[in-house]
Parts: structure tokens; sequence; C-alpha cells
């Protein structure tokens, strides 16, 4: 059975990087094959993973809502070729990018042949990564449903902190099947950590690691090189690691 790990948070708090980091991990673990879904409209986790996108998923659902369905081809059938043209294949791990957000409209039946096709083809795979959009609105819609564990990230914050919360107490009100939900710490420290205990103790979540600031990264990003490379004794990375054995083992 495929083990789906949803990554989830504000903005800006690292979660692409936790998902790249998560999938590195597993790879070399020779835990694949993985199905990495970048869900962020900002789709960056390609970059991430040093891998080249096909197309976006949210191109084929705009052109399938308006589209003339075919006397010869059942539409599903149709949008299914498609959706099979935007995966990214790479070694143990292939990605798919959902691209921008949906415009006016409604998106119902589009989203339901996503989720059709989501769930056959998950199937393929012993883990999907997702990379969320901050709002959590594939999540909501179910587009990849059952969620084993959600990670939420945030900022060494007050204001992060009750994001993060506010993130958790959304995944429960909208009934989705979460089994576990921890929250990840980015760009932290031990002291800073400490600060916000009393703050971190009211959200009743478990915290699954804290993940420190990392100039490898930042090289990373001005170089353009993917996060896949960053040495092994990266902070950061060995950070992940241990949060991978924690959710993993």
């Amino acid at each position: 059975m495929t083990m789906h790990i949803s990554i989830a948070g504000k903005g800006g708090t690292g979660k692409t990087t936790l998902a790249a980091l998560l999938i590195r991990w597993l790879v070399e673990n020779g835990r694949g094959p993985i199905l990495a879904i970048d869900a962020d409209p900002n789709s960056n986790l390609n970059e991430a993973l040093g891998m080249e996108v096909s197309g976006y998923i949210a191109d084929i659902l705009s052109q399938a809502r308006t589209a003339t369905p075919s006397p010869n081809i059942p539409r599903l059938r149709m949008v299914e070729y498609q959706l099979h043209d935007v995966i990214t294949e790479g070694d143990n791990v292939d990605l798919i990018a959902m691209g921008g957000p949906e415009g006016p409209g409604c998106y119902c039946a589009a989203n339901q042949m996503l989720r059709e096709f989501i769930g056959r083809l998950r199937s393929n795979y012993a883990y999907l990564v997702m990379d969320n959009e901050a709002g959590m609105e594939h999540l909501s819609r179910r587009i990849a449903q059952d969620v084993d564990v959600l990670l939420i990230t945030s900022d060494p914050t007050i204001k992060g902190i009750r994001s993060a919360s506010r993130i958790a107490s959304l995944s429960k009100s909208l009934e989705l099947n979460v089994r576990r939900i921890y929250l990840v710490l980015n760009r932290a420290g031990e002291k800073t950590v400490e600060a916000l205990s009393k703050e971190i103790e009211k959200t009743r979540l478990e915290i699954a690691g804290v993940i420190p600031e990392d100039e490898l990264i930042t090289k990373c990003d001005i170089e353009g090189r993917p996060l896949t490379e960053l040495p092994k004794d990266s902070p950061a990375y060995k950070a992940v690691c241990e949060i991978a054995q924690r959710i993993f083992e």
C-alpha cells in the first residue's frame, strides 16, 4: 500500500525544501518508487529535485473544463491520456506539477477526473510525497486522499506556530483521513525552540524535528543547483534524515 506524506504550511516556511530532502532520503535508502506531487502554484519542487517539468495539470484541467467531448473518446479517457504526458520520470522518482491556480468557474468534474487519475496512479508507487500550497486547497478537495503523515512546517516565530496550529485544525475540520500530524520547525535553533515552547505546547502538535539554518541550502539556491547535490553532512539534510527515520521507521 502506498504511504502518503503531505507537507503543508504557510508560504516561505520551507515546505519544498523538506519535501525534496525527504524524497532524497527515500531514494538513497531504497524506498522507491516515489510519486512526487507539486501542488503549489509557484511550482519549484522540480528545481529542488533537479528535474524538468513536462507540463502542468492545471492547464489540462482548464482545457478539459471547456473542451467539446469527442464522440469517439470519453472525456475521462482523453484527459487521462493528457495527464500521463505531463508525468516527469526520474530515477526512482516521478513528478507531476499542478501549476497555476484555477481560474473562474466550476472545476468539480475536472477535479473528479484528477482524483480518479491519482487514485489509480499512486498504486504504482511505494510513497506519495505532496508539497501543498499554503491553503491546502488540494487536500481539501481530496485530490489525494488518505494521508498517512501530515508534516506542517513553521518558521521560528509565534505567528508561524499559530499558523501551523490553524492548518492542523483545518485538516480536522475537513474530516480528512489523516493518521498522524507533526510539526516541523525550519531555520530554527535550540534556543529559539525553547523560547517558543509555550506556544508550541498550545498547538498540541508533536514535533517531528527541527531543521537548522543551513548556508549550504542558500548556496545551492544562489548557484541554481538542486538540493539533491547537498553534501550528506549538510546540517539541514542531517536534520531531515532524523525526521525521516522517525516517521518512516
